[in-house]
């Protein structure tokens, strides 16, 4: 986010100069806590009520503690409110409870504006933090310290368009399925359907070196940022596949209008978009021409077909006077099983508790498409989530992998070698790190 480096300096100065300054706001009107959100889907996919399951917690959370209120300001957009925050805390009033936006979590916590929750978490016996998926919980740490719990998150599936395997002749893939599969499968789909002599039909789109180094469980940096690894061989195999990939298209560049076509196999694509496109009546108006599901990535020779996770924090204020309040309320959104069973049926998002996601509700849920479209394996969701990988939270973590972005795209291009690319590409990251 741009506005953070602007916006530090003062901050820092609101911090230091608010931190004895009192946070009663509505003292007259009795106890309130605060909490921040945006409104919309976090996901980019179209919604009905965004306040549907905040507003359900609330309500259960007053019933728990009468003469407390919980309040928020509606209608601050997605793309509007890390600004919004920014605003707030630099004014002292940051609220007791908030969503984190994305990639923020060290810079707020370094400035001192997060709550360090391992006390908060020690002192709650009922509170244990294996009722999390692996990446779930560890987005929210920094440094080996919690400063955010996981409310809600986004896997990465891959979409297989099953009207064009069917009309090829070509099985759904198994959730053992390999590189070599799919490259294989991708091969034997591009072609020429209309005899032009143009290619027409394709093996996937939007297959990308960060899916293939998931995959392939290689790992691109050390959790505290210090270090990278782009030299290493499971992302070097990565990068190798990708350009192999790339190659089937004979430098024909798809796009997603060719997917929405149906002249497209396979995309990597958020599981957001499964929930909102697979159901009567989106479907009709995403992806009408053809029956389509998800499995699992597959896997490099290195992996198990892992894939990214995105993720939906929220933490709390360093400055609430509310603590013991706010503990129990970030817990009623991000811990309690009814909460996380909700976004099962009003947010496009996965829930981040095991206990939801492997619930009978998930089946019911995700059987509710329309028929004759199939219905998602529940199994592959619940492994898909429990092999998740989270991508690092340093601070500098976006701006050098938009580095990187750029240097691997050339490689992959044959502008840069691999070998040697890799490796410069390695010292010119770490370099930047140590800065």
């Amino acid at each position: 986010m741009l506005w953070i480096p602007a916006m530090v300096g003062w901050i820092l100065l609101a911090m230091a100069a608010g931190c004895a300054a009192e946070h009663f706001r509505g003292k007259s009107r009795g106890t309130v806590i605060y909490f921040g959100m945006n409104a919309g889907s976090y996901w980019d996919v179209p919604t009905g009520s965004c306040y549907e399951v905040i507003d359900t917690a609330i309500r259960r959370f007053e019933e728990k503690h009468p003469g407390v209120r919980v309040e928020y300001t509606s209608g601050i957009l997605k793309e509007d409110y890390p600004e919004w925050l920014a605003e707030q805390i630099l004014l002292g009033k940051e609220p007791d409870v908030f969503m984190i936006p994305a990639g923020e979590l060290d810079t707020l916590a370094s400035l001192g504006v997060l709550k360090n929750l391992e006390t908060l978490m020690d002192k709650d016996r009922g509170f244990e933090s294996e009722a999390y998926y692996p990446a779930a919980w560890r987005y929210g740490n920094i440094r080996d310290t919690q400063y955010a719990l996981p409310y809600e998150s986004v896997p990465t599936l891959m979409f297989v368009n099953k009207t064009l395997l069917d009309k090829e002749g070509i099985d759904m893939p198994g959730e053992d399925w390999t590189w070599e599969d799919f490259l294989a499968i991708c091969r034997s789909v591009t072609r020429d359907t209309d005899g032009d002599g143009v290619i027409d039909q394709f093996g996937c789109y939007d297959y990308g070196w960060k899916e293939a180094v998931n995959s392939n469980g290689a790992k691109l940096f050390e959790k505290d940022g210090t270090v990278s690894y782009f030299a290493d061989s499971r992302v070097e195999s990565a990068v190798r596949f990708v350009k192999e990939l790339n190659g089937v298209n004979e430098g024909y560049a798809v796009t997603a209008r060719e997917f929405d076509q149906g002249k497209v196999a396979f995309r990597p694509f958020a599981f957001s978009e499964y929930r909102t496109y697979k159901p009567y009546p989106w479907r009709i108006k995403k992806y009408s021409d053809f029956e389509w599901d998800c499995v699992k990535l597959p896997a490099g020779p290195d992996g198990m077909g892992q894939s990214g996770l995105d993720i939906l924090l929220m933490g709390i204020s360093s400055r609430s006077s509310q603590e013991k309040l706010a503990w129990e309320f970030i817990k009623e959104l991000c811990y309690e099983e009814e909460t996380q069973l909700h976004l099962l049926e009003a947010s496009q998002g996965m829930p981040v508790l095991r206990s939801a996601v492997e619930s009978p509700q998930l089946k019911q849920v995700l059987g509710n498409d329309i028929p004759g479209n199939g219905n998602m394996d529940v199994e592959v969701i619940r492994q898909v989530m429990e092999e998740a990988r989270e991508a690092p939270n340093f601070r500098r973590y976006t701006s050098v992998m938009n580095r990187a972005d750029s240097e691997i795209s050339a490689i992959i291009s044959g502008e840069r070698s691999i070998d040697s690319g890799l490796l410069k590409l390695q010292r010119e990251i770490n370099s930047l790190l140590r800065q």
